[in-house]
């Protein structure tokens, strides 16, 4: 069944104004994402909050805590958010003498198929006026600011920092995109009619753009027919020439008669790794439910880890994302299997 067969049209005049957005098709990913904003205060009220002595009592505990509990009801309190199972929430409060100010940074993670932002920024929201509500008895003019976004990942965007900047603290502690970088890796395409010039190769193509912008040194790009000896004695090729530590190989990993490559890769491979095909075909049915149908694999030729995808560039997309979150880190412990060259 496809997105539009999923959804009820309404007759014209009770249709609503809004609507939660549809994620039906999204998959599951690690989300994060990191918020801060700023209150200002007079010295007096600066140092009683300091010191301890405002008559509230500890305040920058209380805003934590409070912190916490206002991200877990941000569903309740803007009306389009999707509810989250939230799997860990910090609130950090720092002072600065010079500005009388606290700055409190706020960062929220889960698992699932939205992004966690609005999380992590009610939290910065709910903290800064619990601040507010203990200090406005010593100084009823403060005022907050800067409350933004600094940086989230996870999802089909991968990584965003506020392109305002972030603390230097914060950029060495978020994770690299080049997940690649000192790899070498090739990409191979099985397609009759690319192959013959009837069309132009886009799924190749696109595989190069994501390798090389996570880092990937680009050993060798083929269009091939798909005919089992030619995939065959690609590889081998390919592998024996270049010796990239990935190669990825998109097309003929359907049903068809034509669609050879799974026996190739039977036949040439030392040994097969089937978990990363059953990761790719589970993964993948959250975007179509007949992904059970590809027969995508992954195998080693001597230290070469190879990869097949199917041959659309929506699915080489969708697949992309599933194994690049992770696949420098398999490309490091594959080395450290025995495949380290010396």
């Amino acid at each position: 069944m496809s997105k539009s067969e999923n959804l009820i049209n309404f007759p014209t005049a009770t249709k609503p104004n809004f609507k939660i957005v549809d994620i039906n098709r999204k998959r599951p990913t690690r989300r994060r994402a990191i918020a801060c904003g700023t209150i200002y205060m007079s010295v007096e009220a600066f140092k009683a909050l300091e010191s301890g002595t405002l008559p509230k009592g500890n305040v920058l505990a209380l805003a934590e805590a409070a912190g916490i509990m206002g991200s877990k009801k941000t569903a309740d309190i803007i009306p389009l958010c999707h509810p989250l199972s939230l799997e860990e929430v910090d609130v950090t409060c720092s002072l600065d003498s010079e500005k009388n100010s606290v700055t409190v940074y706020t960062q929220a993670m889960t698992f699932a198929k939205t992004g966690v932002e609005m999380e992590a920024l009610v939290a910065a929201n709910t903290a800064l006026l619990t601040i507010w509500d203990l200090t406005k008895g010593i100084d009823p003019s403060l005022q907050i600011g800067g409350v933004e976004l600094l940086a989230k990942t996870g999802g089909k965007s991968g990584m965003w920092t506020n392109p305002r900047g972030i603390p230097d603290w914060l950029a060495e502690q978020l994770p690299s995109e080049e997940t690649l970088q000192g790899a070498t890796a090739g990409v191979l395409v099985m397609s009759d009619r690319a192959s013959q010039g009837d069309y132009e190769d886009e799924s190749g193509k696109l595989l190069l753009k994501l390798m090389e912008k996570a880092g990937a040194e680009i050993s060798h790009y083929q269009v091939i027919p798909d005919d089992k000896s030619t995939i065959t004695s690609s590889i081998k090729s390919h592998i024996e020439n270049h010796k990239p530590d990935l190669l990825i190989a998109s097309g003929g990993t359907g049903p068809g008669p034509r669609d050879v490559t799974p026996e190739v890769m039977e036949e040439v491979c030392d040994r097969m790794l089937d978990g990363l095909g059953e990761l790719l075909r589970t993964e993948s049915g959250y975007f179509t439910d007949t992904a059970w149908l590809s027969r995508m694999n992954a195998g080693m030729l001597g230290s070469t880890l190879i990869v097949t995808f199917p041959g659309s560039p929506k699915a080489v997309k969708e697949c992309w994302d599933i194994i690049s979150p992770f696949i420098g880190t398999a490309l490091a412990r594959i080395k450290k299997q025995g495949y380290e060259v010396k």
